[in-house]
């Protein structure tokens, strides 16, 4: 599959450096392309997810084992309705990087699979360390949405008053609370205290629709975990190189001298009879491509993919290259 155009103005510096730093592990040439589809990734995010969702595709047939190209195709999956694909990305996610950083959007990605009591036994679980403020706020809103899927509308409005809820100071989350609260209120037949609140909410103007990228970068590494990794890639590139060698000798040793070679030239000018093994055609010879090398490591737990689209080979199980 041929990689997405990237635009001219694109350059690796683009990315934002926590994620930039996470790329240490890749080749400098490989790093600096899969850091030019990851801008390109959140450019496109919000205004053409299709695209941006392509650009991921590229990242990750790169870089299949670096956890923010794995984010940044769980992003685009998700923008894309692809809920199936998303949460498998983000489990895979949290195994790389240890951390629960999207608990929010899995539980919602359970909620656009038609799965509602999954995404409140999500949003239920004990809070990890990890989870910010900022991140119970977005799990309370995901379970206002499952309780209104159950048709359960006053507990979907107790679910969006709560402490943490309360607050919340910040422009754009305040925004998003009031979205989901004034749905509830339609839903419990409070027009008229849904009205009004609806008309508080700013009016969005084409600069806000414009989008900045995104960044790929929630989960830091410590030094001593990108050293460990670079390592684990070197030795990855050895044996990758060792099999090369090998196949290559291989080859060698089968290749025909030049008399082998007139005579079949001599053969070609007058057909004579063959058996059928002469007849067979050779082998296609394998093709040598680190790009088109499979990760074999398996995702750490199934997901059911009905009510989704099925999703890619690349992103079940991504090939990782170090050019």
């Amino acid at each position: 599959m041929p990689a997405p155009e990237i635009d001219e103005d694109v350059v690796p510096q683009d990315l934002d450096p926590v994620a930039r730093q996470r790329l240490r592990t890749l080749s400098k040439e490989n790093s600096d392309e899969v850091a030019r589809h990851l801008v390109m990734a959140g450019r496109l995010m919000d205004l053409r997810p299709e695209e941006a969702y392509e650009h991921a595709q590229a990242a990750l047939r790169r870089a299949g084992r670096v956890d923010i190209v794995r984010e940044a195709v769980a992003l685009t999956a998700y923008a894309t309705g692809n809920y199936a694909e998303a949460l498998r990305e983000l489990r895979t996610v949290r195994r790389l990087s240890g951390i629960d950083a999207h608990r929010a959007l899995e539980a919602d990605c359970e909620r656009g699979l038609g799965r509602p009591e999954r995404a409140l036994t999500l949003a239920a679980a004990e809070p990890s360390p990890d989870m910010t403020d900022v991140d119970r706020v977005e799990l309370a809103i995901v379970a206002s949405g499952a309780r209104l899927d159950l048709g359960e509308s006053e507990a979907a409005l107790l679910t969006l008053d709560t402490p943490v809820t309360a607050a919340v100071t910040d422009p754009d989350l305040k925004h998003r609370l009031d979205e989901a609260r004034v749905e509830v209120l339609r839903a419990l037949g409070r027009e008229d205290e849904a009205d009004a609140l609806a008309a508080t909410l700013p009016v969005p103007s084409e600069d806000d629709l414009e989008d900045d990228g995104v960044e790929f970068a929630e989960v830091p590494y410590s030094t001593a975990e990108l050293e460990a990794m670079a390592a684990q890639v070197a030795e990855q590139e050895e044996a990758a190189e060792r099999e090369h060698a090998a196949r290559d000798s291989d080859d060698d040793s089968d290749d025909p001298d030049d008399s082998e070679d007139s005579d079949v030239e001599e053969d070609a000018e007058a057909p004579t009879e063959t058996s059928p093994e002469e007849d067979a055609d050779p082998d296609a010879e394998q093709v040598d491509d680190p790009d088109l090398a499979v990760d074999a490591e398996p995702d750490p737990e199934p997901v059911d993919e009905s009510g989704s689209a099925a999703p890619t080979d690349a992103a079940e199980d991504a090939p990782e290259s170090e050019k």
